[in-house]
């Protein structure tokens, strides 16, 4: 699948029964080397509501963008978050996540993940700050939201919100 197929507009009943967001798929076991560092910087997050975890904006975050009828998701972490926990990795995963791009905006940033789909959803914003995004990181290859919700309600996957920056 690609990456069109792991972000959904929607809710999640278990965590937030009535608020529709932005909701992504990260797999633990992902052939993307990018995307298991996400979940390996999912480890720094701090846990609020049973199984829920909240990341703060310096370790990882979100940023919305738009073309047209397209809403884009990016994850961003800053590069001196991912040289520390790198530290430990092989270089073949440093050398990898070195040549990712950076962020537009902020230079010490890498986009770690980028997912898109067609909608007309537009998140809101409090104070000028969009929306949080929520993860669901699982092990197991795609999904669909469905089924990860069946797993988290199973305690077999985990929720993190990721806090999302304003745009360009």
């Amino acid at each position: 699948m690609d990456g069109t197929a792991r972000m959904w507009i929607g809710s999640i009943p278990s965590f937030d029964p009535d608020g529709q967001g932005v909701v992504l798929a990260v797999d633990q076991a992902s052939s993307d080397p990018a995307e298991r560092m996400v979940c390996v910087l999912l480890n720094r997050g701090h846990e609020g509501e049973e199984g829920v975890f909240y990341l703060l904006p310096h370790d990882l975050s979100a940023r919305y963008g738009r073309t047209g009828e397209r809403l884009r998701v990016s994850l961003l972490a800053r590069w001196d978050v991912l040289a520390d926990d790198l530290k430990s990795h092989p270089a073949a995963l440093r050398a990898h996540l070195a040549g990712l791009p950076r962020d537009p905006g902020h230079d010490d940033r890498v986009v770690l993940v980028r997912r898109e789909t067609v909608t007309d959803f537009v998140p809101p914003e409090h104070d000028g700050i969009p929306q949080p995004v929520v993860l669901i990181d699982h092990v197991g290859g795609p999904v669909g939201l469905a089924e990860l919700v069946g797993l988290f309600d199973a305690q077999e996957s985990g929720i993190t919100v990721v806090a999302a920056t304003p745009g360009h």
